[in-house]
């Protein structure tokens, strides 16, 4: 779920690590590296006078692209799979975060004084080599430093940015390195935008008194080039983006989320999520949806998608024991897949460690058989209490 979707709010812990050293919002940031709890940042707790996402609301674009700085936490998120012209195959992950410190901004005359906190993650998996490596950016939205918006859209963390290039929203293009290693990619929507849940009400536990506001793209077409162990690579390929935003994604109930996205060569996309509760599986909330070729989506309740999960990754050695694999079955799409990493060790060790990689989905649809690529991510492990 980005929390992503959900998704993604994974990174919103390290937000809050980074507000907690921000205790002058007078003068220029100080170096910021701390790890929280997962449900320190995304719970309710301390988010009076923040708006809540208790309901279906009327979404308006471009508005919505932007910013909602009413809400704690939102998310950006970018992820893609392509190849260069001889095939050599590379994931990636960029995505920007955003969390508030406060629900309004106290009046100053400092250029550095906001309640505006943005940290971005870039991954790169070159599966050729085997390897992948992630890095982080942390800035207050401030000073021209980082920050976000609608139209044209926008959002930026020092020089890593996503931004629109004309009047339309698309095409994006996203810009991100760190060292020897690179990316400048150009995405165009295939497929109209999808809400997820009920209208972009995306409910995040059975009863649905934790929820967000969610969309995404869930097929983009992708070139560009990147730069990997100082080779330049001309690559194209599909990307998915998701937008999400809310003030709590995570209860007391739950340890974290285990979230899909899927593209399929026939042309649909998939994507679903598991928010894993601590009395394991039997009591975890499961939701998704299906994007049919034609770009026609619909949300799948728990009882139209089949779960589970392999061994857990011997590769990650310092690990908590995420997955080795994954099973989806859509009874109803008559669909079977099982996704594996292209990368076993895919773990993103920055200021909150989380497993987002890239997968590949083989399986069948009515008995033919049907091939994807994917990604895939994992939070929460760390403070796992009972097997998922």
């Amino acid at each position: 779920m980005r929390v992503n979707l959900l998704m993604c709010a994974v990174a919103a812990v390290v937000l809050a690590a980074a507000i907690a050293l921000f205790v002058n919002l007078s003068g220029p940031p100080p170096a910021a590296s701390a790890t929280l709890s997962l449900r320190d940042v995304l719970n309710a707790d301390g988010a009076d006078g923040f708006a809540r996402v208790e309901a279906p609301a009327a979404l308006e674009f471009p508005r919505d692209h932007g910013p909602h700085p009413r809400h704690r936490v939102e998310w950006w998120y970018f992820t893609g799979n392509v190849e260069s012209g001889a095939g050599r195959r590379f994931g990636y992950q960029l995505t920007f975060f955003r969390r508030a410190r406060s629900a309004v901004q106290e009046a100053s005359t400092s250029s550095w004084a906001t309640n505006q906190m943005y940290m971005a993650h870039f991954g790169l998996t070159d599966v050729a080599a085997q390897r992948h490596v992630g890095f982080e950016k942390l800035s207050r939205g401030a000073a021209g430093l980082a920050g976000s918006a609608g139209a044209p859209f926008r959002v930026w963390v020092d020089d890593w940015s996503a931004t629109t290039t004309g009047d339309a929203l698309f095409p994006i293009r996203l810009r991100a390195s760190d060292g020897a290693v690179e990316i400048d990619l150009h995405l165009t929507a295939e497929k109209p935008l999808v809400l997820h849940g009920e209208d972009g009400f995306s409910s995040k536990t059975r009863d649905g008194l934790t929820a967000s506001y969610y969309y995404s793209w869930t097929r983009l077409n992708t070139a560009g080039a990147l730069s990997v162990g100082g080779t330049d690579y001309e690559v194209t390929g599909s990307s998915w983006m998701d937008h999400e935003w809310s003030t709590s994604v995570l209860d007391a109930r739950h340890q974290g989320w285990d979230w899909f996205s899927v593209q399929l060569d026939d042309g649909s996309d998939l994507m679903c999520f598991r928010m894993r509760h601590v009395a394991g599986a039997a009591a975890s909330f499961v939701t998704g949806t299906y994007v049919s070729a034609d770009g026609e989506s619909r949300s799948m309740s728990a009882a139209e998608i089949e779960l589970s999960t392999g061994e857990p990754l011997s590769a990650v050695a310092r690990g908590p024991g995420y997955p080795s694999s994954w099973s989806i079955s859509l009874p109803h799409e008559r669909l079977e897949l099982r996704l594996t990493p292209l990368v076993a060790d895919q773990e993103m060790d920055l200021s909150f460690r989380y497993w987002e990689g890239a997968v590949r989905a083989r399986g069948s649809r009515a008995g033919e058989e049907v091939t994807g690529y994917g990604y895939v991510e994992l939070t929460g492990y760390q403070a796992a209490t009972t097997a998922p």
